[in-house]
C-alpha cells in the first residue's frame, strides 16, 4: 500500500480518547472544588480547572504526543508535513526540560503553552491522516498479555480514578480518605488519595498509551522509525509502571504505617539507581518485543 493510502490506526484514537476523557475529569473536578481540597495548586473555578488542564497538556499528554507522531509519520505525504510534525515533537520534548512542569506547582505557567501547542498540532495532524479512514490488526497471542496487564494496572489505579472525580472509596480495601503517617513535605493532613489527578493516573495512562500502540508497529514501514517508536514504547511503559508503583505504594502501605521503605521516585530523569533499573527493563522489553513480536496485516474498517 502506497504512503498516500494508509489510514490512521484505530489505536492512535484510542489514546487520544483516553487522555480526552481524564482532561475533562480534570476540567470538572478542578473546576468545582476549591484548591484547598486539591494538591499542590492555588486557582479556583473554571481558571483553576483549565490551569491544570493546561499542565496535564504537558505532563504526561505531550510524551504520548511524541509516540504518536512516531507512529504516523510514514502516513505523511508531504515534506511539509513531515517537517511539521518534526516541529511538534520539538515543542512536546520541551516537557523534559527541568521545571517546565514541577510536581511542586502544578499551576500552569507560561511556558507550559509550549509543549501544549505541540499537542494541538499532534491532533491536526492525527485528524489529517485519519481522512483516509481507520486500520485496525488482528487479535494475535501477546495482545492478551496485554490485556491481562492493563487489567492489573487499572485495578491499581481505582483509586485514582475516584480521585479524579473528587471523592473517596468506601470501605478499607483501598485507603483513600485517612492516612495513618504522612509522608515528608506533604501539606499537614492531607488524605491518603488526595481529590483530583496524581502521578499514578499519569502513569496508567503512558502505560495504556505503549500497550495500545506497540500493536501497530505494523503500519510504521521505515525501520528506523520502527526501532525509534518500539524503544520508545519499551522506556514509556517501564517509566509508567515504575511511577504507578511509586504512588500506589506511597499511598497503600506506607502511609498504612506498614513500612516506612518508599519505593524511589523516578518521575523526573535523573543518574539514579532506580532509573538505571527502568532503562535496564526497558532495553530487554525492547529486544524481547523485536523477537517474539508477530507479522500482521493491517485490515481496514
Amino acid at each position: 500500500m502506497s504512503r498516500r493510502g494508509r489510514g490512521l490506526p484505530l489505536e492512535a484514537v484510542a489514546v487520544w480518547a483516553l487522555f480526552a476523557v481524564v482532561g475533562l475529569e480534570i476540567l470538572v473536578t478542578y473546576s468545582r472544588l476549591p484548591a484547598t481540597k486539591l494538591y499542590r495548586v492555588t486557582g479556583s473555578g473554571l481558571e483553576g480547572g483549565a490551569s491544570r488542564v493546561l499542565s496535564f497538556m504537558n505532563f504526561p499528554m505531550a510524551l504520548a504526543a511524541v509516540a504518536l507522531l512516531l507512529l504516523i509519520f510514514d502516513s505523511l505525504d508531504s515534506r511539509s508535513l513531515q517537517a511539521l510534525a518534526c516541529a511538534a515533537a520539538v515543542l512536546c520534548l520541551v516537557v523534559v526540560w527541568p521545571g517546565v512542569v514541577d510536581q511542586a506547582n502544578l499551576d500552569a505557567r507560561p511556558v507550559n503553552v509550549v509543549p501544549a501547542v505541540g499537542v494541538l498540532l499532534t491532533l491536526g495532524l492525527t485528524m489529517f491522516v485519519g481522512r483516509r479512514g481507520l486500520t485496525t490488526r488482528p487479535w494475535h497471542r501477546l495482545d492478551w498479555a496485554r490485556l491481562a496487564l492493563a487489567l492489573v494496572l487499572a485495578f491499581v489505579a481505582v483509586p485514582w480514578f475516584a480521585a479524579e472525580l473528587g471523592f473517596f472509596l468506601p470501605g478499607h480495601f483501598f485507603q483513600t480518605a485517612h492516612a495513618a503517617v504522612q509522608l515528608p513535605g506533604d501539606p499537614k493532613n492531607l488524605p491518603a488519595v488526595h481529590h483530583g489527578h496524581h502521578h499514578g493516573m499519569d502513569g496508567l495512562l503512558l502505560a495504556l498509551t505503549a500497550l495500545l500502540l506497540s500493536r501497530r508497529l505494523d503500519v510504521v514501514r521505515t525501520r528506523g522509525l520502527r526501532l525509534a517508536l518500539s524503544g520508545c514504547l519499551a522506556l514509556m511503559l517501564c517509566y509508567a509502571i515504575a511511577n504507578m508503583a511509586n504512588d500506589a505504594w506511597d499511598e497503600q502501605v506506607v502511609k498504612r504505617g506498614w513500612t516506612h521503605w518508599q519505593i524511589p521516585s523516578v518521575l523526573t530523569p535523573k543518574a539514579s539507581a532506580a532509573w538505571g533499573l527502568v532503562v535496564l527493563a526497558a532495553a530487554i522489553l525492547w529486544v524481547a518485543y523485536a523477537v517474539l513480536a508477530p507479522s500482521g496485516k493491517r485490515v481496514r474498517i
